[in-house]
């Protein structure tokens, strides 16, 4: 199969009926072997009796229905592990993404051997109180992954099939996934821009607190992926420094008082009485803990069953 659209939906039952048939248009005017995939995200508004319809109609229009709201990451989560095209291909079902991006994603997929794409609404018709804090999050995400993209959260995104049947997608991860794909070692990232339509029915179900959510993913994400196989190398190195600062304050205050007596000068303070005494006790047992959780982590990635979790690009001859 060439292709599978993966859309995720939550209360957009207006939008459904015109969605699929303008992809079908435009899968069918290039003669592509294409199948379209549901996940129903505990829709409230009957959406799921909508595709249920298309489904009948339709033998492409393939259908998940979840028991709750979920969240998106969830949803194509589900919709990954069910595709069975060679390229796999999000786009958000309010009718903002276009269809008509569709071929051109396709083929430079196919044909530039990109294995992720995504897209970049360049211009947008949202409000500054969306745009603003978008571009914030983009920066920051640059900054801190590396990948240069203007558009991270984009839900129009091209996959090759085996970008998305190596990846998790949990929590609000799915606004990463380039991130999760280039810790995976899918580094041939490319970016098209897109056209963005303005919401043509029902409202955005996302508000300001998913940028907050979103920066402590991209922190969790990041920390997870460069030390989950070496604990040791963030919260031993962290350890060993507190434990140094707090050694050498400590001998500080030490040599102080013996200096002052072996030279016979004003006597200071007894040392338990100076508040950096307890600032420097403070930091060497946090230099302690966290040295000791460094350990703990490192036995536990050591002997668990994931610790040869990698994928293999090539095979010759096995």
């Amino acid at each position: 199969m060439d292709l599978s659209i993966v859309i995720p939906v939550f209360n957009e039952k207006e939008s459904l009926i015109e969605l699929e048939a303008w992809i079908k248009r435009v899968v069918t005017q290039h003669g592509y072997d294409y199948e379209i995939i549901f996940i129903d995200d505990g829709s409230t508004d009957g959406s799921f009796e909508v595709i249920q319809s298309l489904a009948t109609q339709n033998n492409r229009v393939k259908a998940v229905r979840f028991r709750r709201n979920y969240g998106k990451s969830a949803a194509l989560n589900e919709g990954f592990s069910l595709a069975k095209g060679r390229v796999v291909i999000t786009m958000d079902s309010d009718l903002q993404d276009s269809p008509d991006e569709i071929p051109e994603l396709f083929r430079m997929i196919t044909e530039e051997g990109f294995e992720i794409v995504s897209g970049w609404k360049k211009k947008r018709y949202d409000p500054l109180n969306k745009t603003i804090p978008t571009k914030l999050f983009n920066w920051a995400t640059r900054k801190i992954s590396g990948i240069k993209l203007h558009d991270f959260n984009c839900g129009l995104k091209a996959y090759q099939s085996e970008v998305v049947k190596n990846i998790d997608v949990y929590g609000e991860m799915h606004r990463y996934i380039p991130v999760i794909a280039k810790w995976k070692g899918f580094t041939k990232i490319g970016e098209k821009v897109v056209e963005h339509h303005p919401r043509k029915y029902g409202h955005t179900k996302f508000g300001f607190e998913r940028f907050i959510n979103g920066l402590l993913d991209l922190i969790s994400i990041t920390f997870v992926s460069r030390f989950s196989k070496r604990p040791m190398h963030f919260f031993g190195t962290m350890g060993v420094i507190s434990f140094f600062i707090g050694f050498i304050i400590s001998a500080w205050l030490i040599g102080e008082k013996f200096y002052a007596r072996f030279y016979h000068t004003k006597i200071p303070r007894d040392i338990v009485d100076k508040p950096l005494f307890y600032i420097a006790l403070m930091l060497v047992v946090i230099g302690v803990v966290l040295f000791l959780a460094g350990f703990i982590g490192e036995l536990f990635a050591r002997y668990s069953a994931s610790k040869n979790e990698y994928l293999v690009s090539d095979r010759l001859n096995v």
